[in-house]
């Protein structure tokens, strides 16, 4: 059964040299209150796993780790809209493991289920063969990429019940699929209920899968932050 916990002891969970996921995708449904406290923590030499960089521009969300030079390797299929984690990658302050986006998802997919490998052809005859093991089945070629498994995963939802039932509105993207795949699974939500008033039908992640439940903003609070952000980036 999922634990409720403050973000101050969720952050605790989280050492030196971890290999954290986060969840989200380009700042949307990501897990806002949790990077915070990773910041001010000042936890290093993290391997962070996320399917893209922060909201563009840089100094936001996971940006924000980029910017206080927390991370020593970051696994994604995306890095284009952070400016200063590109620098860091091509300065070598971090190591980039790439993979393309499908891949990447199947790829922490495979790690929750406690798969083996990943055979794909896509990236065949580009620069991802250089990323992965090329092996040949039935004649064909394929690419052979490891699966992806995490000491921490920080998901974000909407809602919880007590016993940590996850339901997402609106984005869960790589949420769901992170929560399965990481010895720690804490889920930061908008909001906490009782146990029935999340309807089955709706449960997007059930809660054998979350160790931790902390308290993030709430929906009506995102919304301001992100009104105010995309203002604020979106100016003549």
């Amino acid at each position: 059964m999922a634990m409720q916990i403050t973000p101050e002891e969720a952050v605790k969970k989280i050492k030196n040299k971890s290999s954290v996921m986060i969840g989200g995708f380009l700042g949307a449904a990501v897990p806002l209150v949790m990077i915070d406290k990773m910041v001010a923590e000042k936890i290093k030499d993290l391997t962070v796993i996320s399917i893209g960089a922060g909201y563009r521009g840089g100094g936001v969300d996971i940006g924000k780790l980029v910017l206080n030079r927390q991370i020593a390797k970051y696994i994604t299929a995306h890095v284009g809209t952070d400016p200063n984690l590109i620098k860091q990658i091509v300065n070598q302050e971090i190591e980039l493991e790439l993979s393309p986006m499908g891949t990447f998802v199947e790829r922490v997919r495979a790690g929750g289920a406690g798969l083996g490998a990943v055979v794909t052809p896509v990236g065949i005859g580009t620069e991802v063969e250089d990323m992965a093991e090329k092996i040949i089945i039935d004649e064909k070629e394929y690419l052979l990429f490891k699966p992806i498994h995490a000491d921490v995963a920080i998901i974000k939802a909407f809602r919880s019940d007590s016993l940590g039932n996850l339901q997402y509105k609106g984005m869960s993207n790589t949420n769901p699929i992170m929560a399965t795949a990481a010895d720690i699974v804490i889920a930061e939500v908008d909001e906490i209920v009782e146990v029935g008033e999340i309807n089955c039908e709706a449960i997007g992640t059930p809660g054998i899968f979350v160790d931790y439940i902390v308290q993030g903003h709430t929906y009506e609070e995102r919304k301001e932050i992100y009104e105010a952000l995309w203002i604020s980036t979106n100016k003549l």
